[in-house]
């Protein structure tokens, strides 16, 4: 018999492979990125996201599922499940507008808050790669296994969210980083630590309710925690309680190498 989780996984790799598909045949239409809406969480909705979370609504009624969904463009839809997918149907919405690697569809699974989900996938929308990872068995990138790469002092890889509405801080380390990378992708950049690529990930707004949705992390959140890394909020407060909901705004720490969190978090230089 196949595990639930399994089939779980398997639910998402056809959603992202959806989404996907919508994203090619929209690349090119003339309107598609005409603003349509607000999204719930107070966004700009794009006409290519509002097309990618009407696509996973109705996959999910095909498939037959009664989970609800939480999106930053719609918000909670009831569909009198247990669990809930937490969905950013376009992470990156300008740079896929723009044609600009890296966006991402992110799908999770879960319960009640960050700390509940169960399962995580993220489909790289340019590349075609998929990540994944089921809690308590690993972090996938197309069936290869994830793990971070040791912290080297003074060759250190830092992606940050820069930009004149980054908190001091945020500038500082990176300013102190031998190395920095600024994707405007969120789940991408988490994922960049996952994998080995970066050591860290630090994103915090001067004004804390422009910081990042749970739409925006979850799915990357538990591909790193399998992967072996960690993450916290800028301040070092876990974010295991963060409920799965769109009032809530936080700002992120994400490392593959404990020994990274010291910079991340103080004072010790890269």
């Amino acid at each position: 018999m196949v595990p639930p989780a399994d089939d779980d996984l398997e639910l998402l790799v056809r959603l992202g492979a959806s989404v996907h598909r919508v994203v090619r045949e929209w690349a090119r239409a003339p309107r598609r990125s005409e603003v349509v809406g607000m999204g719930a969480d107070g966004s700009p909705t794009e006409a290519l996201d509002r097309l990618a979370e009407a696509e996973i609504l109705l996959q999910l009624d095909r498939e037959g599922v009664d989970w609800n969904l939480l999106s930053e463009e719609r918000g909670y839809v009831p569909r009198g499940g247990r669990r809930t997918l937490v969905a950013d149907p376009i992470d990156g919405s300008l740079n896929a507008l723009g044609g600009f690697a890296p966006a991402t569809v992110s799908l999770a699974l879960g319960e009640d808050r960050l700390g509940g989900i169960d399962v995580g996938l993220v489909h790289d929308l340019f590349r075609g790669t998929t990540y994944w990872a089921i809690r308590g068995r690993g972090a996938f990138r197309d069936g290869e296994r994830l793990a971070p790469r040791p912290y080297r002092p003074g060759h250190d890889l830092l992606c940050a969210g820069l930009g004149s509405h980054a908190t001091q801080d945020v500038q500082g380390r990176a300013a102190a980083a031998r190395r920095v990378r600024s994707l405007g992708c969120a789940s991408m950049e988490i994922l960049a630590v996952a994998e080995g690529y970066a050591d860290g990930y630090l994103f915090a707004h001067r004004e804390p309710s422009q910081n990042l949705r749970v739409t925006d992390i979850a799915a990357a959140y538990r591909i790193l925690l399998e992967a072996g890394g960690g993450a916290s909020a800028v301040d070092g407060s876990s974010l295991e309680e963060v409920p799965l909901g769109l009032q809530r705004r936080v700002s992120l720490a994400a490392w593959g190498d404990p020994a990274y969190r010291e910079f991340l978090l103080g004072t010790r230089r890269g």
